[in-house]
């Protein structure tokens, strides 16, 4: 994910400094959402605990006081604690019960795909129609141009979205400006996913919807983590953090050799964005993890792998939180207006169809930001709802990833055609 621009040092630049303000923010918010506190019992009734981890660091960032864009923490959480995350959720991974999500699962998210790719377009046309000069623009400064790498970056991630660039070349102010908007309006759409996470039942009672797949899929991983249960020791906490880093670390390894060579052989296959180091990285930690889960490894679980899973991923959550400058928006107005008007018909077009099949709220909000977010926090969504349930979220990423190039370039096509 990219940070938008900031101009001015924040008052804390070093990043070791930024990385023990976060895990201090984190600690604080769960163990005032664990209080039995009268004030806290209620206040974490009406707001998630995990959007408290995302939205707070983003503050500090719009305030100055920390740059998502400046640190290095995203690039190090993405690429080391978010593939070890994926390693520790897999291993115990239930690949028969998963299977069984394909349908509603894949349905929700070509809706989100399909939003996506007419949610520009639209956008585009209504805004023309009372302000063409907010999409206006000749020859790389055309607006479309620009709003073509979202298209590419909300229906696979950062390499489509480059790709998108090197197809249609906007200008460099002008993607600059996108970026910003990319950032801002789909983490703001994070942000209201991970609110409904927290209030899915209240979501599924609106749907009518059966959740009886995805409660059955979490009783019965819960039942196994109880089954294999224990308290650890030092030795198994090191087993687990060394399952969950030394596959990483391999996972690397690999991934360094595969995509150059790829990229030296078969250059055609960018556009599935099979020449990208980080779709290799996360392919590969998930696929070993799932391979473990076929082995004694998946007794981790029982030793609190998952756990300690999860706190690499919401470490990862706060990072992600601080690359978004809420400031922004103030200074790309009407390119912002664009962002809002399309992420709101992609919203619309889930409820229709999540209305009219009864889908599981958890169906409707994985398969978004499956396509809008990617694999970087399709499994924070996925593991709001139970941190077994993130799988879900990475492997709907990787389908992104393959058609994110065509939906893009499909949608940015589309877009050209309606522009003023």
């Amino acid at each position: 994910m990219q940070g938008t621009s900031v101009q001015e040092l924040p008052l804390i630049t070093n990043d070791a400094v930024v990385l023990g303000i976060l895990v201090i923010i984190l600690a604080l918010i769960f163990s005032t959402s664990s209080s039995s506190h009268p004030f806290f019992r209620k206040f974490y009734a009406v707001v998630p605990s995990v959007l408290l981890c995302y939205l707070i660091p983003s503050l500090l960032n719009s305030f100055g006081i920390i740059s998502g864009e400046q640190s290095g923490l995203y690039q190090m959480a993405s690429r080391y604690l978010l593939p070890a995350s994926l390693v520790l959720f897999t291993i115990s991974l239930d690949l028969k019960e998963i299977w069984k999500l394909r349908q509603m699962a894949g349905l929700m998210f070509i809706t989100g795909t399909i939003g996506i790719m007419i949610g520009g377009p639209l956008a585009v046309l209504l805004v023309s129609s009372f302000a063409p000069e907010l999409v206006g623009g000749e020859g790389p400064y055309a607006v479309w141009r620009g709003l073509s790498t979202i298209a590419g970056s909300w229906i696979g991630g950062g390499a489509n979205q480059l790709a998108m660039f090197e197809v249609f070349k906007p200008a460099p102010n002008l993607f600059s400006a996108v970026i910003a908007v990319d950032v801002i309006v789909a983490n703001i759409w994070m942000a209201v996913l991970l609110y409904g996470a927290g209030n899915s039942d209240r979501v599924d009672k609106f749907f009518r919807a059966d959740s009886t797949m995805v409660n059955e899929l979490k009783e019965r991983i819960e039942k196994h983590r109880l089954s294999i249960m224990r308290i650890p020791n030092m030795a198994d906490t090191m087993a687990v953090v060394g399952v969950g880093l030394g596959i990483t670390g391999v996972s690397h390894f690999f991934s360094d050799l595969i995509a150059p060579w790829v990229a030296l052989h078969a250059p055609y296959l960018d556009k599935f964005s099979l020449t990208s180091g980080f779709f290799w990285l996360v392919v590969l930690a998930t696929t070993f993890g799932m391979l473990l889960s076929f082995t004694e490894a998946r007794n981790l679980e029982g030793i609190g792998a998952t756990r300690i899973g999860s706190v690499f991923l919401y470490i990862l959550v706060a990072t992600i939180g601080m690359q978004m400058d809420i400031t922004a928006v103030v200074s790309q107005p009407g390119l912002f207006l664009v962002g809002f008007i399309w992420i709101t018909i992609h919203m619309l077009l889930l409820l229709v169809v999540g209305k009219l099949v009864k889908a599981p709220f958890f169906f409707l909000a994985v398969g978004s930001q499956a396509n809008v977010g990617g694999a970087a926090s399709a499994p924070i969504v996925a593991a709001a709802f139970h941190p077994a349930l993130a799988p879900v979220g990475v492997l709907l990423a990787i389908l992104g990833y393959a058609l994110g190039t065509y939906g893009g370039y499909l949608s940015a096509l589309m877009m050209q055609a309606v522009a003023p």
